[in-house]
């Protein structure tokens, strides 16, 4: 299963209005640096990307008519990414993630969704990068083997 499919099953296990408004992910709409990131990592930028589609784009795995339970579901989905590096001690991931959603928000705010876009790019694939072992595995960041998350 991939990320996204991954994403959508923690929301429908949660219970709630979200698991009511959760939705397999039709094929492809996995978000490219989740998809190569390693497992842990796949499921935070999931979440966080879900959550930014809830606030300026389509989501791909909630269904909210609302707009208001919408931005409610991006919150909670930016929460929830953030949530698990946090408890996985990556605090450095969590900064890097906050300043993704910053820069996003801040980009959509001054009508510029192209920088939103640029912001992620970067951002994403610098951590990909970072939670890669290196080749040779020698060494280790707070994740563990790899430099975490």
């Amino acid at each position: 299963m991939s990320a996204l499919g991954d994403l959508a099953e923690v929301l429908r296990a949660e219970g709630g209005l979200l698991a009511a408004a959760t939705r397999d992910p039709a094929p492809g709409a996995d978000y490219g640096p989740a998809a190569a990131a390693p497992p842990a990592l796949g499921l935070v930028l999931e979440a966080i990307r879900e959550g930014y589609a809830l606030h300026y784009a389509d989501p791909r795995i909630l269904d909210t008519a609302d707009r208001d339970l919408g931005l409610l579901a991006g919150d909670r989905l930016y929460a929830l990414g953030l949530a698990r590096l946090a408890e996985r001690g990556d605090t450095e991931a969590v900064v890097a993630l906050a300043g993704i959603i910053a820069a996003s928000a801040s980009a959509h705010a001054r009508g510029v969704p192209a920088d939103a876009e640029e912001a992620w790019r970067t951002g994403t694939e610098r951590l990909a990068d970072r939670a890669r072992p290196p080749e040779d595995g020698a060494s280790e960041g707070p994740g563990g083997p790899g430099g975490g998350v």
